[in-house]
């Protein structure tokens, strides 16, 4: 196999169980509340980011860690694992996962908002309009297609979706000059993050383990989402002859996931989260092609 069809097979994978997450989300909610899965699936990806480090960078990898990237990681844990998957996995619990996965792909459009005022990054005609297009999605997902009436399914939850979408694009934004290691860092970050989840846990939840189906699952969030399909994503970046190969193949996930949402949430899958995903992505694919195209 030569290294592209690697990069294929490597991005495919990543697709396949990134499309699995939000159904996992939904199901694993059924039986724990959103912050018993949150510290559960941090634990869990904070261990396997740990033996990805032990078998990259051998044990001593703790060398490779100075005071300033200590100090970064709290912060970052700060936003990603702990505010992050908090304000996520409550908006699944709020709402259909259908939903909550397609509002959360908004997140790039987050992202492009949020370089203005702070990366100093000028936008477009064409961007503008990637915003407009994806929002308007937002706002036909949200009415499940009433646009005339405007009356919102569930604002609570969609707003903690789009919210959530704001502060991982500010963690994305905070780790544009990290000369760290992505595993490395990602590792530290979850380890302070699962500090902040656990004294989160004491004083609004509690720690069950008379839960297996929901552990279970909070396992398979913690190894998929949050860990060890990062670096399969990483792995096919190295291999591909350009990183366009691979990354638009990103866009086969959502509708991958109404499938799997469907069969294993049973979730009837609404044609206005269809038509405002198709919305949402057809915004991302405006906003990527004019990427670049705007000089400081």
């Amino acid at each position: 196999m030569d290294r592209q069809k690697k990069a294929y097979f490597y991005a495919l994978l990543t697709v396949f169980i990134w499309s699995t997450v939000a159904s996992a989300f939904k199901i694993s909610l059924r039986y724990l509340d959103h912050v018993q899965l949150l510290f559960y699936s941090t634990l869990t990806s904070s261990l396997a980011l740990g033996v990805l480090c032990l078998y990259f960078f051998g044990p001593g990898f703790w060398t490779k860690f100075h005071r300033p990237d200590i100090l970064r990681s709290m912060f970052l844990g700060l936003l990603n694992p702990f505010l992050y998957y908090l304000i996520l996995f409550k908006a699944y619990e709020l709402l259909p996962a259908q939903e909550a996965q397609s509002l959360n792909y908004t997140w790039g459009i987050a992202l492009t908002i949020l370089s203005i005022p702070l990366l100093k990054q000028r936008i477009n005609f064409y961007q503008i309009l990637a915003i407009f297009v994806s929002y308007s999605g937002v706002v036909v997902i949200s009415t499940h297609g009433q646009l005339l009436e405007l009356k919102f399914s569930n604002p609570m939850g969609a707003t903690l979706a789009l919210v959530s979408t704001i502060i991982w694009s500010l963690y994305w934004i905070s780790n544009t000059k990290d000369d760290l290691d992505p595993i490395l860092r990602l590792f530290l970050n979850f380890c302070f993050g699962l500090i902040f989840i656990f004294l989160y846990l004491r004083m609004t939840s509690h720690v069950t383990i008379y839960s297996l189906p929901g552990i279970l699952g909070a396992i398979y969030v913690g190894l998929f989402e949050m860990g060890i399909t990062f670096v399969f994503w990483l792995k096919a970046l190295k291999l591909s002859r350009t990183t366009a190969q691979v990354s638009n193949l990103i866009y086969l996930s959502p509708f991958l996931s109404l499938i799997f949402i469907h069969f294993f949430v049973g979730e009837k899958i609404l044609p206005s989260t269809i038509i405002g995903l198709m919305l949402i992505l057809s915004g991302l694919i405006v906003q990527n092609m004019t990427h670049g195209k705007v000089k400081d």
